[in-house]
């Protein structure tokens, strides 16, 4: 689709799902103005939206109005930037930088930042239950969320990640880290948009088998970027992981073999997009931008 320019794409998404956020959470004077301050602080830091944008995209790859699931979609932008404030803590990965700015707990304290990653988590879950879906087509929604949020999920892998620190780990217990603390909600954002998108069985299945690839090899992209990047394309130092003792796949099996698994996986993404026509563009493009950040 040589006329697509996924760049404009992806900024005509951002501003939808930014508009949005905006409309959703209180304003920062609404009491108690130090947590609602905080929450916004967060969500409002900076990012590329990736998570409601793949939300859009997939709905729009089975042809459906991506414009009705927006507020669905930034439920996914909330529990996300709840695990960022969590992960920064000083009791988790104690980063002081996050999207270039101070983390949450620099700039509000800790107690207030885990108060406002509290509240984002429930607000997401407030967004999804909201009546405005089908029911059946809502729970599916709220039970992909829900998957990705638990402790088989993202925080599972967090707490594998924790336990791992300075430790000498194999490739299995590294992919299962991947997979639950990024993977599981990078497969929650397509099917989001998929089931609310009412793809039938087998267009849920391809969908899965993407976004299974895709958030396993932005994982791998960022383990890469750790090493080769830079401070501003990560927004925070780079060298962070390694300083930290954290297992990456550079570490565990060399950059070359990190980055074959990485084209590995961004072929199989492409794979389970095959049957999909022209409006699974920003699929494709976006899988391709997820590798190229380190370009």
């Amino acid at each position: 689709m040589t006329d697509f320019n996924i760049r404009d794409y992806m900024r005509e998404k951002q501003g939808l799902v930014d508009k949005t956020l905006d409309g959703i959470l209180p304003e920062e004077q609404t009491f108690p103005p130090g947590l609602h301050q905080a929450m916004r602080y967060c969500v409002f830091a900076g990012g590329k939206r990736l998570r409601p944008i793949l939300a859009l995209a997939a709905a729009e790859a089975l042809g459906a109005d991506s414009r009705p699931i927006a507020e669905p979609a930034c439920s996914l932008e909330l529990l996300h930037t709840y695990t960022l404030i969590h992960d920064d803590l000083p009791a988790m990965d104690d980063d002081d930088f996050r999207r270039g700015k101070p983390t949450t707990h620099k700039v509000y304290g800790e107690a207030m930042a885990i108060l406002a990653g509290d509240a984002l988590q429930a607000e997401a879950f407030k967004l999804l239950a909201s009546g405005k879906h089908a029911p059946d087509k809502a729970i599916a929604a709220l039970q992909y969320l829900a998957d990705a949020a638990s402790s088989l999920g993202v925080i599972g892998g967090q707490a594998v990640d924790i336990e791992s620190e300075g430790r000498q780990i194999n490739k299995e217990l590294l992919e299962y880290i991947h997979i639950h603390k990024t993977g599981r909600l990078i497969r929650a954002s397509v099917m989001l948009g998929a089931v609310l998108g009412n793809g039938n069985d087998e267009q849920l299945k391809q969908l899965e088998e993407y976004s299974n690839a895709i958030g396993l090899v932005f994982q791998i992209t960022d383990d890469i970027l750790d090493v080769e990047g830079a401070t501003e394309t990560l927004g925070k130092p780079v060298g962070s992981d390694e300083a930290r003792g954290k297992a990456t796949y550079p570490a565990i099996l060399g950059m070359d073999e990190a980055k074959r698994m990485q084209q590995v996986l961004y072929q199989q993404a492409l794979d389970a997009l095959q049957t999909f026509d022209r409006k699974a563009a920003p699929l494709r493009e976006i899988a391709r931008l997820i590798i190229e950040r380190n370009k």
